[in-house]
């Protein structure tokens, strides 16, 4: 590839030297001389040179692609426990431990997986657990050793001292991949089987859940309304 690479740049430096009268009249006299020079100067390049910069050029796209693909860092879910912290300053409040655990491409609708996923958001690990026991369902089942694996993992590999002071912080349903098959019936005819896979993302923090928010009721929206109301200016005005 450097070799032809290279025997490219020497034709191009010797039809420029050959067309100087022609190239001169369309490009001008400094625009020829910049182009002969810099075609003179990749041709005398070894082919390591050339080499290399292929090499960064490649590199660089495949970068690019790779944060494309991954801008809300859901594709590399796991590799986040890897990450280190800044040390703190004395009497600064201590950073809780973060647990990231993700489980990929397991045979079930994301759809069904995403009302699981949204239940267990926001509450400790044990009272999870014990909810998603009560629920006779698959993604309860997937969810529920995904949960007692990142729970393992806390206390194995991150350093938490209590199995139990952990809450979920992040629970995500997401698509995977689907396939077709076919179906066949009698006489001939047949049917589209559709084959749904997703993936499950779940990150666990050290201590206590935070307080659940109570839902506004009638009376608060409409207080809130009244309040809104009579706060009202006349722009201007006396």
């Amino acid at each position: 590839m450097a070799a032809s690479l290279s025997k490219g740049l020497q034709r191009l430096a010797i039809v420029l030297s050959q067309n100087v009268a022609s190239a001169t009249r369309l490009y001008g006299t400094a625009a020829v001389t910049n182009r002969i020079a810099a075609a003179q100067l990749s041709a005398s390049c070894s082919p390591a040179v050339h080499q290399s910069l292929a090499r960064c050029l490649h590199t660089t796209t495949v970068a690019r692609a790779r944060d494309q693909e991954d801008r809300d860092g859901k594709r590399r879910w796991d590799t986040k426990n890897r990450k280190v912290l800044p040390p703190q300053a004395p009497g600064e409040p201590r950073n809780p431990a973060s647990i990231w655990v993700s489980r990929r491409n397991f045979k079930y609708s994301h759809h069904k997986l995403w009302y699981l996923a949204t239940m267990v958001r926001g509450m400790s690990i044990d009272e999870a657990l014990v909810q998603l026991q009560a629920i006779s369902k698959k993604g309860a089942r997937l969810i529920e050793e995904v949960l007692l694996e990142a729970q393992e993992k806390a206390v194995k590999e991150c350093n938490v001292e209590y199995k139990s002071n952990l809450w979920i912080a992040e629970s995500l349903a997401l698509k995977g991949r689907h396939t077709q098959a076919i179906r066949y019936h009698g006489r001939g005819y047949f049917g589209i089987m559709h084959c749904g896979y997703c993936h499950y993302l779940v990150r666990l923090e050290e201590g206590p859940p935070p307080p659940k928010k109570r839902d506004p009721t009638g009376y608060d929206k409409a207080s809130d309304y009244m309040a809104s109301l009579r706060k009202r200016t006349i722009q201007m005005g006396l």
